[in-house]
């Protein structure tokens, strides 16, 4: 790298944490200044400024605060003070984040419900946060309705969107309230350190949990993303991902709100219509999901895919097998990867664009921002603690559990689950010094010399083969370049009398996948341990809301054939390929009679 690079990387970061720092001075977690004053100020200031494009209609900052004060008329009507909770069940349109905002004057909390979910999940999300009212979309009404028995509580639902046979109508109530300003009374006493959301983990490994979402932890995530995508009112966000999970429904309309800018809503992401609706809607940036990066590079070349007015874009989980090309292809001229998670401390943007990076942390922001990797024992899934009991911070590009120091600051707190017990398990004490306490993320990462952090695999994916560790990344990455491949989900599998985990990948393919020159093309990428063990071919990738994978289902089903009416591979050893699993070669593995 030379010198200009050099200064022109630390001028961007520098830039960006500085006008961060700026944008949340005086935001303290005793603050009563939440997202609420900043939209009512933003109505204000320009009522007739679109907010939010949707289909083919708009809303403006006026029309979303108007409906915002009559859905806080309707709330404490119906018995809602400071900290009751409502729940929301909808799919993305205007009135989703107009509602959470009136809740939100209502000085309520707003549980954001999955809406993938069915029957006993979605029961037990509902349940958890205990509301007094549930709103649900008209679409969504039925799959209510069907859970319902099984939601503790039995909290009053409404139907949004339109009418249906037993829940009550949330429109003609709303429309029936005043859209003229509430006031602060109702919120009096909420400040930044108080819950405005539960977000609900996705679920990947088991029952989601509803996470604390304060106002502190909103508006320190919405002002880093801003600063990092120098956003501005001319911006105009297009926004796929779901309303009721963070990316979507934080990270991409925060911007906006914060400067006046603009959102184009859609209801579900679609690859066919992705760069249709970036060129109609003239977009200037865009929030992905890694997932969704490769679904748009599987797509045909489309008419409008470099014919857009894009300058940004932000998201996470682009891997660095397909970032270039992902960048190339569809012309894009910045990306900001960011890292965090929804309940934890733990969050970084990449302002450079160094490919393959979740962020960077250099010398001189270590007193600032305290993140660091420790070294971790992957059969214990616990950080290793030297002589001393404390834990040892990993060394340049070693691999190790990233953690955040928790404190009473902006960014830095942790806020937990709406269960004490679940929030215990992500607390690690006495960390490198008696008394202090740092959040767990879960995931393994490494970090460079220049202090760039990338992400390896979550703690759990990552399992040990023939006295390896295998990160389930790096072998998704390796197959993911292979022609024939569009999808690749791998895990480990128990098989019996062997020690560790066999690797498997479920593969969603194309006619140009050949199962049997499959090894030959992963023999370069990877070490002969981490080569899958198992294939699984499948029509379609099962996966969450959010557009991650889902593995527990496929771990559980293993890899035999009498269980799996799906093709099966396994990689005969003796010949160097890839063969159809039978149930007379499993029933063979399974007796010790075929060696691995």
């Amino acid at each position: 790298m030379g010198l200009f690079d050099a200064i022109s990387r630390e001028a961007t970061f520098i830039s960006a944490i500085g006008r961060t720092l700026i944008s949340l001075r005086g935001t303290t977690p005793d603050s009563p200044h939440t997202i609420v004053d900043i939209v009512e100020a933003q109505a204000r200031a320009t009522p007739h400024a679109t907010v939010f494009h949707y289909l083919d209609r708009k809303m403006s900052y006026g029309e979303l605060d108007a409906y915002a004060n009559r859905v806080a008329r309707w709330a404490h009507g119906a018995g809602v003070r400071r900290g009751d909770v409502v729940a929301l069940l909808m799919e993305n349109r205007p009135e989703y984040v107009a509602t959470w905002l009136g809740l939100l004057k209502a000085g309520a909390t707003a549980a954001l419900i999955n809406t993938n979910l069915r029957g006993t999940p979605l029961a037990h999300s509902v349940s958890i946060a205990g509301p007094k009212h549930a709103i649900v979309g008209a679409e969504l009404a039925e799959t209510y309705a069907e859970a319902a028995p099984q939601i503790e509580g039995a909290p009053t639902a409404w139907s949004a969107g339109g009418q249906f046979h037993g829940l009550q109508d949330f429109d003609a109530t709303i429309a029936a309230q005043s859209g003229d300003a509430v006031g602060k009374a109702w919120r009096e006493g909420v400040t930044c350190k108080d819950r405005a959301f539960y977000i609900y983990t996705s679920g990947t490994t088991g029952l989601p949990k509803a996470s604390n979402f304060t106002h502190l932890r909103m508006l320190f995530m919405m002002h880093g993303f801003a600063n990092g995508l120098n956003a501005r009112a001319s911006d105009r966000m297009y926004d796929v991902l779901p309303l009721y999970h963070t990316a979507g429904g934080v990270c991409a309309i925060g911007p906006a709100l914060l400067t006046g800018g603009s959102v184009i809503l859609k209801r579900k992401f679609s690859a066919h219509e992705f760069w249709g609706d970036v060129h109609r809607y003239r977009a200037t940036m865009f929030q992905y999901i890694g997932e969704l990066c490769r679904y748009l590079l599987n797509t045909p070349p489309g008419a409008h895919e470099r014919d857009h007015a894009i300058r940004v874009i932000t998201g996470n989980g682009l891997r660095p097998e397909i970032w270039k090309t992902f960048q190339e292809r569809f012309a894009i001229p910045k990306i900001v990867e960011f890292y965090g998670a929804t309940e934890g401390n733990v969050s970084m943007l990449n302002y450079d664009g160094k490919i393959g990076a979740v962020g960077r942390v250099p010398p001189y922001m270590r007193s600032v921002i305290t993140t660091r990797i420790v070294r971790f024992d992957i059969e214990k899934e616990m950080p290793v603690r030297g002589p001393d009991g404390f834990c040892i911070e990993c060394a340049d590009d070693e691999v190790g559990e990233a953690i955040g120091k928790i404190a009473n600051e902006p960014g830095k707190t942790f806020d937990g689950y709406s269960k004490a017990s679940e929030s215990a398990k992500k607390v690690l004490h006495d960390v490198f010094e008696k008394g202090d306490s740092w959040f767990r993320t879960g995931d393994l990462m490494r970090k460079d010399r220049l202090g760039y952090f990338y992400f390896v695999d979550r703690i759990g994916d990552t399992f040990r083969w023939k006295g390896e560790n295998v990160a389930t990344s790096e072998v998704s990455e390796a197959l993911g370049v292979v022609p024939g491949i569009a999808e690749a989900n791998v895990y480990g599998v128990s098989v019996p009398g062997a020690d560790g985990r066999a690797g498997m990948a479920a593969l969603v393919t194309n006619r140009d996948f050949d199962a049997k020159t499959l090894a030959d093309k992963l023999a370069g990428n990877l070490a002969a341990y981490a080569r899958p063990v198992f294939l699984r071919l499948q029509p379609e990738m099962e996966i969450t809301g959010t557009f991650k994978q889902r593995k527990v289902e496929l771990v559980k089903d293993g890899f035999d054939p009498a269980a799996i009416a799906e093709p099966l591979y396994w990689l005969d050893s003796s010949v160097g390929e890839y063969r159809p699993l039978t149930r007379e070669t499993y029933a063979d593995i399974v007796a010790g009679r075929v060696k691995l």
